[in-house]
C-alpha cells in the first residue's frame, strides 16, 4: 500500500521542483523528504523521480501518481470528517490558517480570540503567506484554510480540489494628522484633492503602491514621496512626526492614536478577500466554527481616530 505521507511529500516536490523546497513547505529535512520518496519507490516498483539541473522533475509514473493523489487526499479526509462529525459536533483538534499579514492583523486576530472561549477544544495555527503559496499550503495539506485576496483586481488561480467563499471587502483610507488642511474636509477625498502632498508609501511592487499609482495617476506632476515603507505602523509614525499623509488599507490600520485621523477616498482603492479550503473539508466543524466566526467579524469603517 502507498504511503500517505511519502504521497504528499511527491506531491510537494512536483510542486516546488526541488526536496528542498518541499522539505521547507511540509516541515522536514531535505533527506527526510528524500526517504520517503525512495520509500515509495519500492512501493510501486518504479522511478517516479528523475534529475534536472539542480533539481528533480517527475517520471512519467510520478506525474501518474500525483494526477491520482488529490482523490487520495478527499476520500481520506472525508473520511475523517464523517467519524469527527458522527462522535461529535464539537469543533476540536487543530486547525492551521495560512493568511496574508494584513488578514492575520485585522480578521484572524479577533477571530480567534472570539474561538479561544466560544470553543475551547479548538486550536488555530495561524502562518503568514502570500496569497499564492496559501493556495498552495491548503492544496497540499499543508493548511487547512486559507484567506487570500485579488491582485490588483485578478482573483487569485483556485486550485480544482479547493473552493473559496467572499468574506471581506478592503478599502484604502488616507490617513494624516489632525491638523494637516486635508483632515478638515467633511467629503470624501478625490484624487485632485491630494495633489501637491507629501507621502509615505509602500515600495513599487507591493499591492499597495499599485493602489497609491493608481490614486494618483490622474493627478498632474509627479507626487511628492518622501518615504517607501513597507510597515504600515511605521508608516503611521512617519505620518506623526512629519505630516506626510499615507494610503493605509483599513485590515492593516491599527486605532489611530489621537493626533491622527484617516479619511475616506471617493473612490477608494479595494480588495477582496476570500477563504479558500478543500472542499473534502466540508464537513469538518472546525473549519466550520472559523468560518462562522470569520462572518462575525464587525465592519471596518473609514474615519476615526
Amino acid at each position: 500500500m502507498v504511503d500517505v505521507g511519502a504521497l504528499r511529500a511527491l506531491r510537494s516536490v512536483a510542486a516546488l521542483g526541488t526536496l528542498a523546497r518541499a522539505a521547507e513547505e511540509l516541515g522536514f529535512t531535505a533527506s527526510a523528504i528524500s526517504q520517503q520518496i525512495k520509500r515509495l519507490e519500492r512501493e510501486v516498483g518504479v522511478p517516479v523521480l528523475a534529475p534536472a539541473g539542480r533539481g528533480v522533475v517527475l517520471t512519467p509514473a510520478g506525474r501518474a501518481i500525483v494526477e491520482s493523489a488529490p482523490e487520495v487526499f478527499q476520500a481520506l479526509e472525508r473520511c475523517a470528517e464523517a467519524a469527527r462529525s458522527a462522535s461529535r459536533g464539537a469543533p476540536r483538534g487543530t486547525l492551521v490558517v495560512a493568511a496574508f499579514s494584513t488578514a492575520i492583523r485585522g480578521l484572524l486576530a479577533p477571530t480567534v480570540g472570539h474561538l479561544s472561549t466560544r470553543c475551547p477544544d479548538l486550536r488555530v495555527d495561524i502562518v503568514e503567506q502570500d496569497p499564492d503559496h496559501a493556495l498552495r499550503s491548503v492544496a497540499t495539506g499543508a493548511a487547512d484554510l486559507a484567506l487570500v485576496h485579488d491582485a490588483d483586481g485578478l482573483p487569485a488561480v483556485l486550485p480544482g480540489s479547493l473552493t473559496q467563499r467572499h468574506v471581506h471587502t478592503d478599502a484604502g483610507d488616507v490617513v494624516m494628522r489632525r491638523e494637516h488642511p486635508l483632515a478638515q474636509r467633511e467629503e470624501a477625498l478625490t484624487g485632485n484633492d491630494l495633489a501637491g502632498h507629501a507621502w509615505v508609501t509602500s515600495p513599487p511592487g507591493t499591492v499597495c503602491h499599485q493602489w497609491f499609482r493608481r490614486l494618483v495617476a490622474d493627478v498632474s506632476g509627479e507626487p511628492d514621496v518622501r518615504h517607501l515603507i513597507d510597515d504600515f505602523s511605521t508608516q503611521l509614525s512617519l505620518v506623526a512626526v512629519s505630516g506626510v499623509i499615507a494610503l493605509i488599507p483599513r485590515l492593516a490600520r491599527p486605532p489611530l492614536h489621537d493626533g491622527l485621523v484617516a479619511r475616506p477616498l471617493r473612490r477608494p482603492p479595494k480588495r477582496e478577500v476570500h477563504a479558500a479550503w478543500r472542499r473534502s473539508a466540508d464537513a469538518s466543524p472546525a473549519l466550520r466554527a472559523v468560518l462562522t466566526e470569520l462572518d462575525r467579524v464587525p465592519g471596518l469603517t473609514a474615519g476615526g481616530a
